[in-house]
């Protein structure tokens, strides 16, 4: 059996662009993405503490040190610029790798 198991978050950041016109996905802070230890192209859960929204989209490297977090393509609808959002990444495990995991979170000041 494998669990899915919170591997990775970026905690209450908030939103600086939206871009609708954009295929898709979440741009991020590549040293954010890095200190998280969040790939390019991870699928990810982002949280709209805001506004309640909730959905599921893959990552996108953003400029090293720009502090971007831009919501791209229809995600651009449910979370608007200014919003806070907590954004998280998963992993599967087996009950004895998950018992001593430990995920990455690190909590920007944006």
């Amino acid at each position: 059996m494998l669990l899915t198991i919170l591997k990775s978050k970026i905690h209450r950041v908030k939103v600086t662009e939206a871009n609708i016109n954009y295929v898709g996905s979440i741009t991020i802070d590549e040293a954010w993405m890095e200190e998280a230890g969040i790939v390019a192209g991870e699928k990810v859960s982002v949280v709209d503490v805001t506004n309640g929204a909730r959905l599921e989209t893959y990552t996108i490297p953003g400029k090293r040190g720009s502090r971007c977090i831009c919501m791209n393509g229809a995600a651009a609808h449910l979370i608007h610029v200014g919003d806070t959002v907590i954004i998280m990444a998963y992993a599967l495990m087996t009950p004895d790798e998950a018992k001593d995991f430990k995920p990455q979170i690190i909590f920007p000041e944006s």
